[in-house]
């Protein structure tokens, strides 16, 4: 028979919030894990406190071999960016656990707000990186976020004003639940400017509606190299590579070369919930990504170097782009066929059949199937009163993926 383990949700009011049948199994239990702030809440408990630190593994260790009576608090929901799910999942074939949620406080914030909020969209920088923010929430009109003491409001309105997503207010609801209870409404300037408690949560509110990008942002949007413009992935290029590098919204891209950004970019709105790398040769073409990052609201990781130097730095991809090599191409092949994902797609764009050659025989020796798409484009454009076409550079379209994967 397994032991129980009993999982309760508390708020920052302490056991007075919580019924007396929960009050009641906690002074029957024999051991109180939590942390030190929902320990505290129970200055007269006689059995053993167990404080939850970063050490959960060697909590689980512990909980895995007790016998007696068990009680977790956590705060709020247990199974809202909380402890609940991990002991679930960590302990589920030699205890049972049991769930025993509070009011999490993402509903506190709402109810205080006075509005609804299942059509909000949620997510935490609780003890997390706020990168990738940006393309997560972009065009969402209800946020609700989870903080910490370095993601704290103040440093949030920071970074949306960097992206220039001034088109939101923000609610704060801090201690709450407790006596130090604020709540209130900031511009984002004002709350730049404000100071607030550790324990908060934040909801930004659309008032106006935001840029819209759809797949295939015009070349000229982008910030280029001047006076030689050109220097970018054209769009019908950029699409058709995208659509072979196969995204979603959890991948791990590469993009190597990215001059501009251009890729990085829409490949950062598709994979909005994953992680983009891009690396640029040149600092005056990494400049131009930086702007557009901030233009199209992507947050990814853009560094200047010399590709493959450099790429032990990025998380192991699910997609690689390459707008070029460098004359680095059997080097820089080889370590991306290394890294990348089972089942993961490289798409490399050349300009010369000798290039073409050198692409195809190093995939060839790194045991991947390649196919090839020649992209010939012409656009048009007007001639006094009538239209005539012109043809952008021809660009070999390059897919490659290790043999025996997925069929095209």
């Amino acid at each position: 028979m397994r032991h129980s383990i009993k999982v309760i949700g508390i708020g920052d009011e302490g056991k007075q919030g919580i019924f007396p049948l929960y009050q009641e199994w906690i002074e029957e239990s024999q051991v109180l894990v939590g942390g030190e702030r929902q320990l505290a809440f129970f200055p007269e408990y006689k059995g053993e406190k167990i404080s939850i630190g970063a050490g959960l593994s060697a909590l689980i260790e512990k909980l895995e071999k007790e016998e007696k009576p068990t009680v977790v608090l956590a705060s709020g929901d247990p199974l809202f960016y909380g402890i609940g799910g991990y002991l679930s999942s960590k302990l589920q074939k030699t205890k049972q656990i049991e769930i025993y949620p509070y009011f999490s406080s993402i509903q506190l914030a709402f109810a205080r707000m006075g509005e609804s909020w299942q059509d909000a969209y949620l997510t935490s920088i609780h003890g997390r990186s706020i990168r990738g923010l940006a393309q997560r929430i972009d065009g969402r009109k209800k946020v609700a976020l989870l903080t910490d003491e370095e993601n704290s409001p103040d440093a949030i309105a920071s970074y949306l004003l960097h992206y220039g997503m001034t088109e939101y207010r923000a609610f704060v609801a801090e201690n709450l639940g407790s006596e130090k209870e604020r709540c209130g409404w900031y511009e984002l300037e004002e709350m730049r400017e404000g100071s607030f408690s550790a324990l908060n949560v934040v909801i930004l509110k659309q008032t106006a509606p935001s840029p819209r990008w759809s797949l295939g942002i015009e070349d000229h949007e982008f910030a280029q190299r001047k006076p030689d413009k050109g220097l970018i992935t054209k769009k019908e290029v950029r699409i058709l590579s995208l659509a072979a590098l196969q995204l979603t919204e959890e991948s791990v891209v590469w993009d190597i070369g990215t001059c501009t950004g251009s890729i990085a970019i829409e490949a950062a709105k598709i994979a909005r919930h994953g992680q983009v790398f891009a690396i640029e040769k040149n600092a005056a073409d990494l400049e131009n990504c930086l702007q557009n990052q901030q233009k199209f609201r992507t947050d990814f990781v853009a560094i200047q170097g010399k590709a493959p130097a450099g790429l032990e730095s990025f998380a192991d991809p699910d997609a690689i782009f390459l707008g070029g090599t460098g004359g680095e191409m059997r080097e820089l092949l080889a370590q991306c066929c290394r890294c990348l994902k089972e089942g993961g797609r490289i798409v490399l764009n050349a300009v010369t059949i000798e290039n073409l050659y050198q692409a195809m025989q190093a995939f060839q020796e790194e045991g991947y199937e390649t196919s090839i798409t020649l992209a010939q484009i012409s656009r048009s454009k007007p001639i006094l009163e009538m239209t005539r076409f012109e043809g952008l550079n021809p660009i070999y379209i390059i897919t490659a993926k290790r043999k025996g994967g997925e069929a095209e």
